[in-house]
Order: C-alpha cells, then structure tokens, then sequence
C-alpha cells in the first residue's frame, strides 16, 4: 500500500507571467502522475493546488493556508523571486520547504529552499564570457523593476566594466507594463552592440516584438549585428512572441531542441517532485523531517542537491531561436552551483552608482 503524501503546489496559471507557471505547474503534474503510477513506488503525491494568479499579496497566504491547514511540509512552486522571498517567512515558521524551479539572481541560501534552476554562474555570466568577444562591449540593460531585474544588471554592469566595456543605457518596467517606446528610443539613439533582456512576461513580450519593428527599419538592430540576450526566455513563451522572438539568444541549463520537455521550466519542476519522492521513499517518517535531514538521507545524497546551497549543478547552454525555436550553439560544460559567487571569475568585479529615472 503506497504512503499518500500531500503536496503544494504554488503556481500563477494566470496573470502576467502566466506561461511560465503554466509550464512549471505541467512539469510537476506530470511528475507526480508518473510516481502515482509507479507500482515500484512506495508514496504517492496528493497535489493542493493554489493558483495567486499574479499577485503578490496572495503568495504568503496561500503558502500559509497550504502548511497551517493541512499535514503538506513540501511546495512546489513560485515563478518570480519576489514571490520567493514572500513566502520564505512563512515556510521559516512552519518548516517547509520551496522547491524552486525558475533561474534567479543568486545571492540566496534559504535552509527551506532548494534551487533547482540556474542561478547567475550558470546562465548570466556564461552567456556574457561567449557574446562579449563575439558582438561587443557595449551593453544596453533592461529589466523588470523588482530584484530579478536589479541584480541581473548589476551583475551585467559590474561584468560589462570588468572586461571594459560599457554600458549605455540601463531601463526598468513595471511588472505587467508594456510602456516600452522609451526604451526602444534610447536603444536606437545608442546604438548598442547588444541588448540584456531582463523583462518578464507581457513587458518582454511588447519590447521584443517593439525592437523587432526597430530592426525592420533600421538594420543596425537586426539580430545578426546587435542581439538580444536572455536568461530567462524559454520555449514556453516564444508563441507570445511569434516572429520577433527570431534570433534571440538564451542561456539556460535545457533547451527542448526538438525533442523531451517543453521547456527548462517543465523540466525543472519535474526533477524536483521525482528527487522529493525519492527521498521520501526512505520511510513514513521522511514526509516531516527538515530539509537539512532530508539531504542527509541516501538519496538525499545522491539527488545533485548541493546540502550547503541547496543548488544543483546544470549545464551552461547557449541557445539561439532559429525557424521558431531554440538550437544551442555553445555548450559551456555542467557548472556547479556558485550562488554568492565564491568561486574564480576571470576578473575583478567593479561597482560603480548609477542614477536610474
């Protein structure tokens, strides 16, 4: 007889990031489908679906109402960082823990978090080593205005002035805002040599399609001569983009490349559910052990799951859109995850006051 085991799931499947709680929320679905149906199996999941649909008041609520109200310990969910660190609290007093399965922007350690996406070594700072000495060393930065966009630029710029070069522009949006003209108006009287794309959602969605417009004009601005680069695009929003997607170019530890999971988001959440059951398989006492225990388990052992960081090693691909999808084109080794950046880096960071209007 299988253990059923309750387990959260925290996903915006509507509002303004929706497609990638959608692809996040599929990936863990199915896992849970395939270990239900596993005779092998000693547990079986009972997903507690929450949906904020967007908004931010509703995460720590419902992350409560997930842990206070019923015997789940374990949530898979959360898209934005801004939503991660909304329910860090509350997981901190219920001992739970986030299994996170979206890149972010590192810095990060939570003893109830496990990071299962990349993180700044394994996306941002490969892709800037491979297009820097290909398309130049003059940046334009854009971002949504919360910490994913902050911190994504900050690293970008300090990297950027490090190798020097330069960064000639710096843009925020609100989350959900596709006010994007200014922007496309600086980029055109700047003339970078290539663009950092740190929006989400419908915001990239309307400066991807707006640059494009840009590029159609102007040919200074075709992919070819000076790209758009991402850490955070995947297949599962390139039909939100359609045509203006064509020749952007991502980094990210999976890209589907014709075959497997629809995306590194999908894909994510999947290993996230398949290593909590099977270190949940160790006994009916697991489902309530701390994250630290767990780890400490054989197969929390043998899961990847770093029991210092709570990071994963990934692959730092590079991947290009061509034809409507993703073709990696550089492939920079499987990386260990390195949130608070410890580790070699090929110079010196410099920090150096901005003013952002």
């Amino acid at each position: 007889m299988k253990r059923t085991i309750p387990l959260g799931l925290l996903y915006s499947v509507t509002g303004s990031y929706a497609r990638i709680g959608q692809a996040c929320r599929t990936g863990a679905l199915n896992a849970i489908a395939a270990i239900n149906a596993d005779a092998a199996r000693q547990v079986a999941f009972d997903p507690l679906d929450r949906d904020p649909g967007g908004n931010i008041d509703l995460y720590a609520p419902l992350c409560d109402d997930i842990l206070r109200r019923t015997t789940a310990r374990h949530i898979i969910g959360c898209v934005t960082s801004w939503s991660r660190k909304e329910v860090i609290p509350t997981l901190e007093k219920h001992g739970g823990t986030l299994w996170y399965a979206v890149p972010y922007e590192g810095f990060e350690a939570s003893d109830h978090v496990v990071y299962l996406h990349a993180c700044p070594n394994q996306h941002l700072l490969p892709l800037l080593d491979w297009a820097l000495p290909t398309y130049g060393k003059r940046g334009f930065l854009t971002g949504s205005n919360y910490i994913w966009g902050w911190e994504m630029n900050r690293l970008a710029r300090d990297t950027i002035h490090a190798k020097g070069g330069e960064v000639l522009g710096e843009r925020y949006l609100p989350l959900g805002s596709v006010d994007v003209a200014r922007m496309i108006e600086e980029i055109r009287a700047t003339a970078p040599d290539f663009i950092l794309n740190s929006l989400i959602g419908p915001s990239s969605y309307a400066f991807l399609r707006a640059l494009a417009e840009l590029a159609a004009r102007d040919p200074r601005f075709a992919p070819d001569r000076c790209p758009v680069l991402s850490c955070n695009m995947t297949e599962c929003e390139l039909a939100d983009v359609g045509a203006a997607a064509e020749g952007l170019i991502a980094a990210g530890p999976y890209f589907r490349d014709g075959a497997g999971f629809g995306s590194s988001h999908e894909a994510a959440a999947y290993r996230a559910v398949v290593a909590l059951a099977d270190m949940l398989e160790q006994s009916p006492d697991t489902a309530s052990l701390p994250l630290s225990a767990l780890l400490d388990t054989p197969a929390g052992q043998r899961s990847g799951i770093d029991a210092k960081t709570h990071h994963t090693a990934q692959p730092a691909l590079i991947a290009q859109v061509r034809g409507g999808a993703f073709h990696v084109v550089h492939n920079g080794g499987v990386r260990a995850g390195d949130p608070y950046l410890t580790g070699p880096a090929p110079s010196a960071s410099v920090t150096r006051l901005r003013v952002i209007s």
